[in-house]
């Protein structure tokens, strides 16, 4: 999608520590990465900027907008579970992946074939997946993903993301696959207490929609965040 968005906005697209091509850290609780996304706004001049969260990336989006409120215009949730009761079985691919004793010794075995099956197992349907999204996983630790893990359910247990948002009053678009394998697609509608928001459902989508369906995603994601005269609009993505 980044060509399209980057055409109308300035992008900016972060890897999280740990995660991606970011180096570790310390500590991997939403607030702290929360932290680090201000940080780098803060260092490239930018305010006001539309951010924009897949699954987890919601929670730090919504975290840095509590924090920071002078750099977030408005949110854009991707497939962000709104509350642990929202939290579907997940496929045992996944679960073997992640949990102890036998997630640590396979994660660091992991073939390509085992990666891309992972990430299969949250979409709907057939979908490419980039060699670049596989990259980004295989140079992802264990120790560090289960760690993310940690600090969302220690954040979504604190107080659920619609509450959060409907604090904040800032325009929100919440976008969701209809068919997602990882939280329960009614659970959308737990967003409908917050004032103004926009809520997309994609049929035959699963967790992933800018994998399974990138046109209408950044079609929503250009409609919802116009160019506007003045700072820049775009922010992490």
């Amino acid at each position: 999608m980044v060509p399209a968005l980057a055409a109308r906005h300035h992008v900016v697209r972060t890897d999280l520590p740990g995660c991606g091509q970011s180096s570790r850290a310390t500590a991997y609780d939403v607030p702290a990465q929360a932290g680090r996304v201000a940080a780098l706004l803060d260092e490239l001049g930018l305010r006001a900027v539309t951010v924009a969260g897949h699954s987890s990336g919601g929670y730090v989006a919504t975290a840095l907008a509590e924090q920071r409120p002078d750099l977030v215009d408005s949110l854009a949730m991707i497939s962000t579970g709104p509350h642990l009761d929202a939290l579907l079985p997940q496929p045992a691919v996944l679960r073997v992946m992640l949990a102890p004793p036998f997630g640590p010794l396979l994660w660091w075995r992991r073939s390509d074939a085992v990666i891309r099956k992972g990430i299969g197992a949250t979409l709907a349907g057939p979908a490419p997946i980039p060699p670049g999204v596989v990259a980004d996983v295989r140079s992802t630790t264990y120790r560090a993903f289960r760690k993310v893990l940690r600090g969302n359910t220690a954040y979504l247990a604190e107080q659920s993301v619609p509450e959060r948002l409907a604090a904040l009053g800032l325009p929100v678009l919440v976008v969701f696959g209809a068919a997602g394998p990882r939280w329960d697609p009614a659970s959308a509608r737990q967003y409908d207490v917050v004032p103004g928001v926009r809520v997309e459902m994609l049929p035959g989508v699963g967790h992933m929609p800018m994998l399974e369906a990138p046109e209408p995603v950044g079609r929503l994601l250009l409609d919802f965040a116009p160019l506007c005269a003045g700072t820049p609009p775009a922010g992490p993505a």
